[in-house]
């Protein structure tokens, strides 16, 4: 593992075990803790405690049959082992770009300390979307999910790949590993409730999809999903390094257009497999086997599905109806201020007129003007 340099936040020291220690150099001490079970690996006496944790383990194809055969696997406890070591090799990695990257780059921006908090959030999860799209792509196309994707409920339930396993054990260390970054990336008290809703959003789907067989489904449908999110995440970005608003405006379209996109494949696809392809096949329940292809656990799955789709859509469209608000009042205010300072103009317009009149010209014209708005009252 390499060492990781702390934050330059301040020229003194913070005493050892304190908060600003931790938070400084939480990137070395994890990655000390990391290096606690991948030296065990070394030693005889710790060796298989050691290998729990790093190795992929539940490995259903015999070796004697068919040397040729790729690895199988299936799901078992001991893939909470490697879920936990993965959390720690992830909050390092997150450390390593942030200190080197993310940082670096805010710093030419210049930005506010709102602006900068948004940015560090858009970075690291645009980074983790496209690493998690390219992944499943690859996935896709390997084991041809999405030609053949009648196999997903007549070969269900289907056994992993490791390339598969390895994805979901990632995909559920990374939001995992977004509570401790709470506290490591000092997030303001008013924005932890949104980021640990989605958080929890991601680890428990993720974890639902892969303890009831339904990983292929998941990353059919995690694909689009986070492709809708790093359009959104990469035009803020564009919003915050660009300065030309054209730019700016184009990628805010694009990736729109894309989200709402989207979210009308993530429900077609989530309807074909549960409500029409696994309700062609047997209704069985076998635990040993991994078949929870039962009628309550579809439909829950279908309805967490759309619930979850329109609670997206809703969120989608109030933000921009709430930004198309904002843009209206600017105009409506100039309008206002316009018809103010005509308003001051004509009053200074009769003032002057009045000023060019003899004295009693002028008291003459004042009383006359009083009794008329007398009048008019």
């Amino acid at each position: 593992m390499v060492a990781i340099k702390g934050r330059k936040n301040s020229n003194k020291n913070p005493p050892i075990f304190s908060h600003e220690f931790i938070i400084q150099n939480h990137g070395d001490i994890v990655s000390c803790v990391a290096m606690i079970f991948v030296t065990g690996l070394m030693i005889q006496a710790t060796s298989p405690w050691a290998y729990t944790f790093i190795a992929i383990h539940h490995n259903i194809t015999s070796d004697v049959e068919d040397p040729t055969m790729p690895m199988k696997y299936t799901t078992g406890w001991k893939d909470a082992c490697a879920v936990f070591f993965s959390f720690l090799i992830t909050i390092v990695m997150h450390a390593v770009f942030q200190d080197y990257i993310f940082d670096k780059v805010s710093k030419r921006l210049h930005l506010s300390k709102v602006k900068l908090a948004k940015f560090n959030e858009s970075s690291q999860l645009v980074l983790f979307y496209i690493l998690s799209i390219i992944w499943g792509i690859d996935i896709i196309i390997r084991e041809n999910l999405l030609l053949n994707i009648i196999s997903l409920w007549k070969e269900y339930p289907i056994p992993l790949s490791f390339s598969s396993k390895l994805f979901f054990i990632g995909q559920l260390a990374y939001w995992l590993h977004c509570y401790p970054e709470l506290y490591f990336q000092r997030v303001k008290k008013e924005d932890i409730p949104p980021r640990i809703i989605q958080a929890t959003i991601g680890f428990l789907s993720i974890l639902a999809a892969y303890i009831f067989n339904f990983q292929q489904v998941g990353i059919l449908l995690l694909v689009p999903h986070y492709i809708g999110d790093v359009m959104l995440h990469g035009a803020r970005l564009i919003h915050f390094v660009g300065k030309k608003e054209k730019i700016t405006k184009m990628a805010f379209l694009v990736a729109n257009s894309t989200y709402i996109f989207v979210r009308v494949a993530t429900l077609t696809i989530a309807m074909l497999v549960f409500l029409y392809g696994l309700s062609q096949m047997e209704s069985v329940f076998d635990y040993a086997v991994g078949n929870f292809n039962i009628p309550i656990i579809r439909f829950t799955a279908l309805s967490y599905i759309v619930i979850f789709q329109i609670y997206l859509s809703y969120i989608f469209i109030s933000k921009q109806l709430k930004r198309a608000r904002e843009n209206v009042v600017p105009v409506q205010t100039t309008v206002k201020s316009k018809q103010k300072s005509k308003k001051k103009e004509g009053k200074k317009s009769m003032m002057s007129e009045d000023d060019d009149l003899p004295e009693v010209d002028q008291a003459t014209k004042k009383n006359l003007r009083s009794r008329s708005s007398a009048k008019v009252k």
